[in-house]
């Protein structure tokens, strides 16, 4: 920076040598020399510099010859420039041209150039968004977490109060916000909620940034999380990209964790002093203040966020799909000798050749999938009939069992045998009472399986007495062994003898008395 105004100080008030003054201010004498003589040309002396800025001074010292005045430029709608490079494919240096064009069109004065261009609209970005570290393109991403502040719900019999959870999701692009109340942050609750929420935009964007939680992420991991299997269905019915945020790195989710703020000032707040007593008023509520929260201006851009994202976002967004994503479960299970995959207590079949093979079940309301190496090998109506129902489709049945080695009825009640005869009894009578013999191999394997931990003898006695009262069963035989009671013999109602005459029995005919009669 130019020392002009100590220079002329030190020259005016102080008196003091050009080689003086070059040390004191480091300044050469040759550049010492210019700078008074331009000041004695503009008639500038330290009287008069004292009262101007180091700016004015070297305004009149370092005028130049029809550059008094700079040119007008022709003004840059930086809110413009910032919302148009949120769409996809815009550049700042189409913008530019854009710009340009503009100009050339009205009386605006003269364009400014790419390079001041660019440096003016930095200036502005960092006044906006002092934290910006991510660029949001049009339909390109929906951030979604969980308010740490939650609501409540207060029973109406007790009036106690019951926490619930905020569900936000927002759009990167224009800040569009969706917000409800969920019972839990469970799976089932979850993925609700994400399924409402498109519904809610209007179509899909292309990928999800979740927060690393166990409803979306099954093996939570910086680099390689575990996406949980029903939650990546539900993104592949929609085609949408999962990409979590690192645990313990906001900024990977800086627009939720800002929309969320939002939702607790604009939502949470202005519910405080509200009772409500169940979910659906609360999501009313909520609904009605969410609407007023899209439709708030902003304070430092045009429009709101409804605007934005009707102009923004909405045209970029996938369409949602014909049909709805339907809830569905998975988990690992292995096929039993008998050729079925349990569920819920009740039994679905598989192709026999499967026999011992781990394999995934996909369980909806409706249905049951098997799948083995990912490929759909059963699929059955789901039973919601007493546990250990059975859905056989004849094709899985083997032909006579040939072809997986062996396993008629008659082996497993040979098998049983083994233990004693009455374990051979109760094996054989739990099989006849199932109309498909094999739909009771899993009860009967896990009786004699059962027998490895006591002595034959004990064991043979209490499938003896199960069978004497009447409940052939494999927990009847393991509460009588558990309790004891295959050494006590079954107690047999004896036949009393009938009561000899004597004084207190009255006899049949003094029941055929009338009513008069004294008795």
């Amino acid at each position: 920076m130019r020392k002009i105004r100590e220079i002329l100080r030190l020259k005016f008030e102080q008196g003091l040598s050009h080689r003086k003054i070059s040390a004191s201010t480091g300044v050469s004498k040759g550049a010492l020399g210019e700078y008074l003589k331009r000041a004695g040309a503009a008639g500038l002396t330290w009287d008069k510099a004292r009262s101007l800025d180091d700016a004015e001074v070297e305004a009149l010292l370092f005028q130049l010859p029809g550059r008094n005045e700079p040119p007008r430029r022709a003004p840059i709608d930086l809110p413009w420039v910032h919302r148009e490079l949120r769409r996809t494919g815009v550049t700042l240096q189409q913008l530019w041209l854009e710009y340009r064009e503009a100009v050339a069109r009205g009386p605006a004065g003269a364009p400014y150039g790419y390079s001041q261009f660019c440096d003016l609209y930095g200036e502005f970005r960092q006044k906006v968004d002092l934290s910006m570290r991510q660029v949001h393109r049009a339909g390109e991403k929906v951030f979604i977490d969980y308010s740490g502040k939650k609501p409540h719900l207060f029973s109406p019999q007790t009036g106690e109060a019951i926490e619930v959870e905020l569900y936000v999701a927002v759009l990167g692009a224009s800040n569009y916000t969706y917000a409800e109340a969920t019972r839990t942050q469970r799976l089932e609750d979850f993925c609700a909620s994400t399924v409402r929420a498109l519904e809610f935009f209007g179509g899909v964007p292309q990928i999800a940034v979740p927060d690393q939680l166990r409803s979306a992420i099954s093996g939570p991991d910086r680099y390689d999380p575990e996406i949980n299997p029903t939650y990546a269905e539900l993104a592949e019915h929609y085609g949408l990209a999962i990409i979590p945020a690192r645990p313990a790195r906001p900024r990977d989710k800086a627009k939720v964790e800002t929309a969320v703020l939002v939702a607790q000032r604009w939502i949470l707040a202005c519910l405080r002093n509200r009772v409500f007593h169940t979910l659906d008023d609360l999501n009313a509520a909520i609904a009605e203040l969410l609407e007023r929260l899209n439709t708030r201006p902003f304070q430092k851009l045009d429009g709101c966020r409804r605007s934005a994202f009707e102009s923004i976002d909405r045209p970029a967004l996938r369409p949602l799909p014909p049909a709805r994503w339907e809830l569905a479960r998975w988990k690992k299970a292995r096929v039993n000798i008998d050729y079925h995959v349990e569920h819920d207590g009740r039994l679905y079949s598989v192709p026999h050749a499967l026999v011992g093979e781990p394999v995934e079940v996909r369980v909806t309301n409706s249905v049951v999938e098997i799948f083995h190496h990912r490929k759909r090998v059963a699929s059955h109506a789901r039973l919601w009939g007493p546990r250990g129902s059975a859905s056989t489709v004849p094709e899985h049945r083997p032909r006579s069992h040939r072809e997986y080695g062996a396993w008629p009825p008659s082996r497993v009640i040979a098998w049983a045998a083994t233990v004693g005869p009455a374990a051979a009894e109760l094996v054989e009578k739990i099989l006849t009472s199932r109309r498909e013999p094999e739909s009771a191999y899993r009860s009967c394997m896990g009786l004699i399986r059962s027998a490895r931990s006591y002595e034959p003898a004990r064991f043979d006695a209490a499938c003896r007495r199960a069978l004497e009262i009447g409940a052939p069963t494999r927990k009847s035989v393991l509460a009588i062994l558990n309790r004891g009671l295959d050494t006590v013999a079954v107690d047999t109602p004896a036949q009393l003898p009938l009561p000899v005459a004597h004084e207190n029995v009255r006899g049949g005919t003094y029941y055929d008395r009338k009513e008069t009669e004294p008795s």
